[in-house]
């Protein structure tokens, strides 16, 4: 049976998961030197939205409408990730970043996408969770150290990909493939200026 303590803490669990997949694109960014393109930061959004839903679920208890803000969250991510994954598929045409284990990170995010359609699926099969509690912590100094953890690391990472989307694009629409950062000196050009 899924109380809602242990849903609390498989949510926990989900978005510790999610915060990994953002910091290993923020690591690949910044050490393999791999710019992320306009569909990639769309997909960033979309793994922090998904997180949003996580952390609503970790910090008031898992509800029923948490799940269903991440299921659009992850449709919306599935969606960019096959666009571009669908870019990338006919022959000749290149790809975009480093593979990593023999797939691209836009081909790993819609698998990651599909997984947590799937997840939260299954975890919406799951009645018991949803029964009212008076140890739903709604605080986060009353969270377990697990949940304190997960949410302070995707509140990090969402003002992370704040603040580095700025630094790479400045105001203007992102460049379709990115060479430099637009703090440091570099003008992006959007696509219809090319």
């Amino acid at each position: 049976m899924l109380t809602p303590a242990l849903a609390r803490q498989l949510n926990a669990l989900g978005l510790l998961a999610i915060s990994a997949a953002l910091a290993f694109a923020y690591y690949d960014q910044f050490f393999g030197g791999d710019l992320p393109c306009p569909l990639c930061l769309l997909q960033r959004v979309a793994l922090t939205a998904v997180g949003f839903g996580l952390l609503m679920n970790v910090v008031h208890g898992p509800r029923p409408r948490h799940y269903g803000f991440m299921l659009l969250a992850a449709c919306f991510g599935a969606a960019v990730a096959s666009r571009q994954v669908l870019l990338h598929i006919v022959p000749g045409t290149g790809s975009y970043g480093a593979p990593f284990l023999g797939l691209h990170f836009y081909t790993w995010a819609l698998v990651l996408f599909c997984l947590v359609i799937l997840g939260s699926a299954i975890l919406l099969l799951m009645d018991r969770q949803f029964e009212r509690t008076e140890t739903a912590p709604g605080r986060f100094s009353a969270l377990p150290v697990l949940g304190k953890v997960a949410v302070a690391a995707i509140i990090v990472l969402a003002a992370a990909n704040t603040v580095t989307t700025f630094a790479e694009c400045g105001p203007i629409e992102c460049a379709d493939d990115p060479t430099n950062y637009w703090i440091l000196g570099g003008e992006p050009l959007p696509a219809a200026a090319r």
